[in-house]
C-alpha cells in the first residue's frame, strides 16, 4: 500500500517483487519464490476468494521442494483468512500470514521487517507442526486465537488472554507456548455461504434476523456478556432454528466462554433450550468460519441445493414459510455442531 495523490488516499500499489526487493537480506535466510496471487485490500477478501487462496496454499504445500508458505495480506481481514486456512488445512509445513500497519508512504513502514521475520519463521525447522501462524512486529501468533485489536498501532495484533506463541529476537525464533486444542480440520469442497453475524446491542430486536433468514445458511449471534440477548431478539432466533438453520452463540466481549448461566428471557439458558449452540470462546468471526466449514462438509456446499434442509422422511412443514425441514437430519446436524463447538 502507498498513498495515491490522485484519489487522495492509500491504495494497493506494490507487487510481491516490490516488497521483496525492499526487504534487505532476505536471501540470507532462504531461497524465496514469489507469486502475485492477488492485489486486494483486506475488506475485498470474500469467502470464495479466501477459499481460493487456501486452495492455492495447499497446492504449494504439496510440492516437495517447498518448506513453507508466506502470505502478505491486508490486516483488516488477515485474521479471518488465516483462521479459515488453519481450520481447513493440515500440514506440518508452516504457513505464515503477515502484513503491515504502515504504508510505504509513511515513516516507519513496517512491511519489509514483517516480511523478513515471516520468511524467517516459515523457513525455521522450529515452526514445523505449529500450523498457520501470523507474524507481525516481532511476535508470532497462532491463527487459531489471534485478532486485530487496534485500528492503527504497530502492535495491533494480539491473542487476548493467551499472548503470542513466540517471538523473533535478533533472528532467533523462540516459541513460548503450545497450540490451543482444536477439533480436526474441516475440508469441504467449499464453505457454505452465506452465514451472517448479528450483533446484539441494547434494545435491538429480530428485524435483521428475519430479513436475512430466507437466504442465510445459519446465524452467528454476537451476544452480550456470557451469551445473552435482548428479549426482542429471541423470536427471530427461534424462527431461524424452526427453519432448520443453526444458530451459534458467541460473545461480543472478545474474551471468555459463552454458557447457559442466565435463565431470564434472552439469557443463555433460554437460547440453549431453543436449540442454539454455544461457541465456547470463539469470537463471532471465528464461529462464522467454523459454521461455514461445517455446513459445507454436511451439504457439499452445492450451490444448486435448496437453502433449507429438505428430505423425504421425518419431515415437518413450517406453516409460516412453507419450508420443508427434516427434523431427524436437523437433529443429527445439531448434535454434530454441538460437538464441534464444544472444543
Amino acid at each position: 500500500m502507498k498513498n495515491d495523490p490522485v484519489v487522495g488516499g492509500v491504495t494497493p500499489a506494490l507487487t510481491a517483487t516490490d516488497i521483496l526487493q525492499a526487504t534487505r537480506g532476505i536471501e540470507t535466510v532462504t531461497g524465496v519464490e514469489t507469486e502475485a496471487w492477488g492485489d486486494f485490500p483486506g475488506p475485498h477478501m470474500t469467502i470464495p476468494r479466501i477459499w481460493a487462496l487456501r486452495n492455492r496454499i495447499a497446492e504449494h504445500l504439496g510440492r516437495d521442494e517447498v518448506a513453507g508458505v508466506v502470505v502478505t495480506h491486508g490486516t483488516d481481514t488477515l485474521e479471518e483468512s488465516a483462521y479459515l486456512v488453519a481450520r481447513s488445512l493440515a500440514s506440518p509445513k508452516p504457513v505464515v500470514f503477515t502484513g503491515a500497519m504502515r504504508t510505504q508512504s509513511d515513516l516507519g513502514w513496517d512491511g519489509p521487517a514483517n516480511l523478513f521475520e515471516a520468511v524467517s519463521v516459515a523457513a525455521s525447522p522450529a515452526a514445523r507442526g505449529y500450523g498457520v501462524a501470523v507474524v507481525l512486529g516481532g511476535q508470532i501468533f497462532t491463527a487459531l486465537d489471534v485478532t486485530k485489536s487496534n485500528t492503527q498501532l504497530l502492535d495491533a495484533f494480539e491473542s487476548p488472554g493467551l499472548g503470542p506463541l513466540g517471538y523473533i529476537d535478533e533472528g532467533e525464533i523462540i516459541f513460548r507456548r503450545e497450540l490451543p486444542p482444536m477439533p480436526a480440520p474441516l475440508a469441504p469442497e467449499a464453505p457454505a455461504t452465506p452465514v451472517d453475524v448479528f450483533f446484539a446491542v441494547a434494545g435491538c430486536d429480530s428485524r435483521m434476523l428475519d430479513t436475512a433468514r430466507s437466504e442465510s445458511r445459519g446465524a452467528v449471534i454476537a451476544a452480550m456478556g456470557r451469551g445473552n440477548v435482548p428479549p426482542a431478539m429471541v423470536p427471530g432466533i427461534q424462527r431461524f432454528i424452526e427453519d432448520g438453520k443453526p444458530v451459534v452463540i458467541t460473545s461480543r466481549t472478545g474474551g471468555g466462554r459463552v454458557g447457559h448461566t442466565y435463565a431470564y428471557p434472552g439469557g443463555g439458558r433460554t437460547l440453549e433450550q431453543l436449540g442454539a449452540i454455544f461457541a465456547g470462546s470463539r469470537r463471532p468471526q471465528q464461529a462464522r468460519i467454523d459454521l461455514m466449514l461445517a455446513l459445507g462438509v454436511e451439504s457439499g456446499a452445492d450451490e444448486g441445493h435448496d437453502r433449507g434442509v429438505v428430505m423425504n422422511a421425518g419431515k415437518d412443514v413450517n406453516p409460516r414459510v412453507g419450508a420443508t425441514v427434516n427434523t431427524e437430519t436437523a437433529s443429527v446436524q445439531h448434535s454434530r455442531l454441538r460437538t464441534l463447538f464444544a472444543t
